[in-house]
């Protein structure tokens, strides 16, 4: 009878805090850390990888069927407790002690895995199910799969010539922006029959503006016509600018890297 005492006694002890800590840090490393060796968390990877192209399939299709909902419920269940093992992790990531917690359901990537679960868990209409596009957006935290930081030093070149060119790009981005917003108030007033809107007149300027030209709406008049010619020899020399600025400075960028490691040699 002692030793059943004791047995139960044992059996009642409280959780060691020191063993919920290592359990929560080994799950952070499985589904955020990114080591090759550990096999855990690239099976782990794999296994999301594979939930999310598997999910996205659904919406290629009209119609929907058992296998459809299936798998729509597997994959929902699954974001859920990926969901709850990155929220109960969150000070390992933020680093902010208890407040991570509460910052975390706030980051992009967390408000992007809720857009991906929300249409699963309610009414799906055909606006809402596009919702579940977000789920491509997923792939961004497991894209270690394919071992991207091999070329984190390629990664690191580019987003350096991104932010030297940062100022350069947003001029451009403004001047474009500026010249659909006029050619599109010329054009729907030269021609106010051809565009129902305001709005159809900007959509006409962006695609003339990138040369694409989709057809479906266009001006017929003369005047409007003249509009549409300068508004393509325009958006070519709008449209090239960000390629060139960003050419450029890659190649310094290069140039640059390529003499340090000779100095260094």
């Amino acid at each position: 009878m002692f030793y059943n005492i004791r047995y139960h006694a044992n059996y009642h002890r409280p959780i060691n805090p020191k063993n919920t800590m290592k359990l929560r840090k080994r799950i952070f490393e499985i589904i955020e850390v990114a080591e090759e060796s550990d096999k855990l968390s690239n099976l782990y990877d794999v296994a999301m990888m594979i939930t999310i192209v598997a999910s996205i399939i659904p919406l290629a299709f009209k119609s929907t069927n058992t296998v459809f909902s299936v798998i729509d419920r597997i994959s929902v269940v699954i974001f859920i407790f990926d969901y709850l093992l990155r929220l109960i992790t969150a000070d390992y990531k933020i680093k902010k002690g208890i407040g991570s917690f509460f910052l975390y359901p706030i980051m992009p990537m967390s408000i992007i895995d809720l857009l991906a679960i929300l249409p699963s868990l309610i009414l799906v209409n055909n606006g809402l199910r596009l919702l579940k596009v977000f789920r491509l957006l997923r792939t961004l935290r497991v894209l270690r799969v394919f071992k991207a930081v091999r070329y984190s030093k390629s990664v690191q070149l580019i987003l350096g010539v991104f932010k030297k060119t940062k100022e350069s790009l947003l001029v451009v981005c403004g001047i474009a922006v500026m010249y659909v917003l006029i050619s599109a108030l010329v054009v729907f007033n030269v021609e106010p029959d051809t565009f129902g809107n305001y709005f159809e007149a900007i959509y006409w300027a962006t695609v003339s503006l990138t040369t694409m030209g989709y057809g479906d709406i266009y001006p017929v008049t003369i005047a409007g016509r003249i509009v549409t010619m300068i508004s393509s020899f325009m958006g070519i020399a709008i449209v090239a600018l960000p390629a060139g600025i960003i050419t450029s400075n890659m190649m310094d960028e290069i140039n640059t890297q390529k003499e340090n490691s000779e100095s260094k040699n």
